[in-house]
């Protein structure tokens, strides 16, 4: 099956935004189960941690929004999503907010799209 750009480009607005307020269960269907997460501090986090902190509240995203446009390689069964994102998180006491490349990696399984790897690079905070 081959992959078309735009349901992709939607299916990652949907997990961003999956992620920001928090709908748990949308965003666990937008994740395989093998899913991992390489975070802006180098911090490799497999899918249950990172939704996990999602779901305790340890992990809040107050702003997870492509600032580009969303780029799309692939072929049948995979694909790679490249963009910027402006982020503005809050972990505990501690609020950031930068800027960073993202990275995505989504494979068909099972007849649906799911996030397998992300990679996310920071690259600078909002002026």
């Amino acid at each position: 099956m081959t992959f078309d750009e735009e349901q992709l480009r939607g299916l990652e607005r949907s997990r961003l935004r999956a992620l920001s307020e928090p709908d748990l269960d949308l965003a666990r269907q937008l994740h395989a189960a093998q899913y991992e997460l390489i975070t802006p501090t180098g911090t490799a986090l497999s899918g249950e941690q990172y939704l996990g902190s999602i779901a305790t509240g340890r992990l809040v995203y107050r702003v997870f929004e492509p600032v580009s446009d969303i780029a799309v390689r692939g072929g049948a069964g995979w694909a790679l999503l490249r963009y910027q994102a402006r982020i503005i998180i809050e972990e505990g006491d501690h609020v950031a907010d930068f800027v960073c490349w993202h990275l995505d990696s989504y494979e068909l399984i099972h007849g649906r799209w799911q996030a397998v790897w992300s990679q996310a690079t920071k690259t600078s905070s909002p002026a």
